[in-house]
């Protein structure tokens, strides 16, 4: 049982991850018709972002060490702390939720800067044409992020109060004998709190409202008077904010490296197919369906009846749903059907 509980646990945490890609994905997709295969791209910038505030904020300078007194000896010590002291060091500790101020701005301006500089010039060309080269576009950016950066991955720490485990075990009456990170479940809640805040961006503003009809008829909302194009550019740079967040809150527990961004990408494309193409309750149902059903798939017990299931299990229900439902589970008439 508390296996069971830990890999549910698990599988939300992963479909989490998988959702808010496949909600930006989505978002793009029904709005400018444009199969964005660089918005796994955003999120690996988004966790490098953590990465970044983490080596700003930890900047060191040489001083020398009091502590030896047989030779002169010196150590690193972050500029923050020679400054301001135990604050300086607060602050360290807690960069990841700082990091936040920092991938807000750059996600925006970077999704702002893709759609009006190549994105929009693939409007009306063929989804093949989209894919090659937004997908060429991803690649350029996980390569300028590997010279950044480097090719190993970078470790980014949670702030010390969360990170370590929570007792849910007694939570739910199991006993004291389940635990799990308290990182993942601030996970779970954030991706939760930004599915939300999406969703009634766009249920009960009136500018979600219109950029709704947009995507359902944008000719007519434009006789209307109404600049659709420049909402949905907005809508392409709340994308990539979503993107962006979702590797920032990652990072603690997948380490950034510059391919990040491409393996959760496919899984996500994935997740959006199954979900319904232009879908965005499908691609958070999805999400976490598959989230859910990879997890299970990676224990012990089932590997030893079905080696490797783990590795295929989302493609094989992929498969199965869309010879059921071409459509996807929640995809309109007509979209990824014959």
């Amino acid at each position: 049982m508390d296996s069971l509980v830990l890999q549910f646990l698990n599988g939300l945490d992963k479909g989490g991850a998988y959702a808010l890609i496949a909600l930006g994905l989505t978002l793009v997709f029904g709005t400018l018709g444009v199969v964005n295969f660089a918005h796994g791209a955003l999120f690996m910038l988004g966790a490098f972002c953590a990465v970044a505030m983490q080596q700003i904020l930890t900047l060191s300078a040489q001083v020398k060490d009091e502590s030896v007194t047989f030779f002169d000896a010196f150590k690193e010590v972050p500029y923050l702390e020679i400054w301001f002291g135990d604050v300086g060091a607060t602050i360290i500790e807690w960069s990841l939720p700082i990091s936040i101020l920092l991938a807000i701005p750059v996600m925006l301006l970077v999704g702002v800067v893709m759609e009006r500089g190549l994105i929009r010039f693939f409007y009306q060309r063929s989804h093949a044409e989209q894919i090659l080269v937004t997908f060429g576009l991803a690649i350029v950016l996980q390569e300028i992020i590997r010279i950044l950066f480097g090719a190993n991955p970078i470790p980014v720490e949670a702030p010390p109060p969360v990170a370590g485990s929570a007792d849910i075990g007694v939570w739910l009456g199991l006993g004291s004998g389940v635990v799990y990170p308290w990182w993942r479940l601030i996970y779970l809640a954030f991706a939760g709190i930004i599915l939300a805040a999406v969703f009634g961006f766009l249920q009960f503003t009136t500018y979600g409202m219109v950029v709704r009809a947009g995507m359902r008829d944008r000719d007519t909302v434009g006789l209307l008077g109404i600049n659709i194009q420049r909402r949905f550019t907005v809508v392409f740079g709340i994308a990539a904010i979503v993107a962006g967040l979702a590797g920032v809150m990652y990072s603690p527990i997948v380490p950034p490296n510059y391919t990040i961004g491409m393996d959760f990408l496919v899984l996500s494309f994935v997740v959006v197919v199954v979900g319904g193409m232009g879908s965005l309750g499908g691609a958070v149902v999805a999400g976490f369906l598959l989230g859910i059903l990879q997890s299970f798939a990676s224990m012990n017990e089932i590997k030893a009846i079905f080696p490797g299931i783990d590795q295929i299990i989302i493609y094989l229900v992929a498969v199965v749903i869309l010879l059921v439902r071409p459509r996807g589970l929640m995809g309109r008439a007509g979209v990824m059907e014959s």
